[in-house]
């Protein structure tokens, strides 16, 4: 049995986790900065640094008072094995507020250091849900960054299938949602707003990459919505946000869900997982889910709270990655541009 504690801070999200044995959720505790930074239309690096220095040591406190022993007792920190922190990517203010703290914990009780990629967080994120998942399996890996079809070889091991050209899935989302007036977060505003909306209202472009049949690209869809909003205030004419927003993530869906299932079909995988945040998208999930059952594939995907910067899938990262040996020395600096 090992306690591991994750600490999360690649963004606006200061996170605290304690998992047992890669799986067991016994705390995690966030504290989000989004009421902050929608003031700006976005996250502002430098809040989200200062913001992060003064909520890592509550969160992390309360995390630990929340994770229980099995006799019922709140765990201290003779309870935990080892701490794993993401490194990367993501803002390099924020990182280094998260790298700091786990490195002073870790240094201070002697405990093991675990470095964890914040993407490799993202797809464990499912295991925290499926007990039986286990791999190899195919996972859609879609955020504000990151735009990734993987094989999931082995813990924490990954062939790239597919991968953004330009845009991430949740930027386009983000601007998109700038642009109609929904303001930040964007992915959460325009998934409630298409529910309103026809999303066959309007037909927008679904880019495929020349000799790469499993890349994305997002900014050609962008562009056009940005454009059908200009021709529209030009001739005059009214615009229907809910359709126009819902017709926009129907474009994004339906590349996600085709190409995700043309690679599984190819690759001969018949389990497909969800990660990142634009993985709590309605549509998404709804569309994934009848694609998969047509074509005879199990389906898995995180609660939303999981789907979002989480502590709990860095932990559950940080065990594999120390079932495997792969510590860090005190010398761990944040990565911001850090690869899969």
């Amino acid at each position: 049995m090992m306690n591991i504690l994750g600490i999360e801070s690649s963004c606006d999200e200061t996170a605290a986790s304690v998992v047992r044995d890669g799986r067991e959720v016994l705390s995690n505790v966030i504290s989000s900065q989004i009421a902050i930074h929608t003031e700006y239309g976005g996250v502002v690096p430098e809040i989200a640094s200062r913001k992060h220095i003064e909520n890592i040591n509550p969160v992390i406190k309360q995390a630990l008072a929340d994770a229980k022993n099995p006799d019922g007792s709140s765990m201290t920190w003779d309870d935990i094995d080892a701490i794993a922190v993401t490194y990367g990517p993501g803002l390099v203010g924020a990182l280094l507020v998260g790298v700091a703290e786990a490195k002073a914990i870790a240094y201070a009780l002697g405990k093991p250091l675990v470095p964890v990629n914040h993407i490799t967080g993202h797809v464990s994120a499912n295991y925290l849900e499926h007990p039986d998942l286990k791999p190899p399996f195919m996972c859609l890996i879609v955020s504000g960054g990151h735009t990734n079809l993987v094989v999931v070889k082995d813990y924490g091991e990954y062939e790239f299938i597919g991968r953004t050209r330009d845009d991430a899935a949740g930027e386009a989302f983000d601007k998109v949602a700038r642009s109609v007036g929904l303001g930040y977060p964007g992915g959460p505003k325009i998934d409630k707003e298409a529910r309103c909306g026809n999303p066959l209202a309007i037909t927008f472009p679904k880019a495929k990459v020349d000799g790469a049949p499993y890349d994305f690209s997002f900014s050609g869809l962008k562009s056009a919505v940005l454009n059908y909003q200009n021709h529209a205030q030009m001739m005059g004419e009214t615009i229907n946000r809910a359709d126009l927003v819902a017709s926009f993530q129907k474009a994004v869906v339906d590349v996600l869900v085709e190409h995700t299932m043309e690679a599984a079909k190819e690759y001969g995988y018949k389990q497909v997982a969800l990660a990142g945040g634009v993985a709590a998208n309605s549509a998404l999930r709804q569309s994934m889910k009848e694609a998969c059952e047509i074509s005879s594939i199990d389906l898995c995907y995180p609660s939303p709270v999981f789907c979002t910067d989480n502590a709990a899938m860095i932990a559950s990262a940080g065990y594999y990655e120390y079932m495997k040996g792969n510590t860090a020395s005190w010398d761990l600096n944040a990565v911001p541009g850090l690869q899969l």
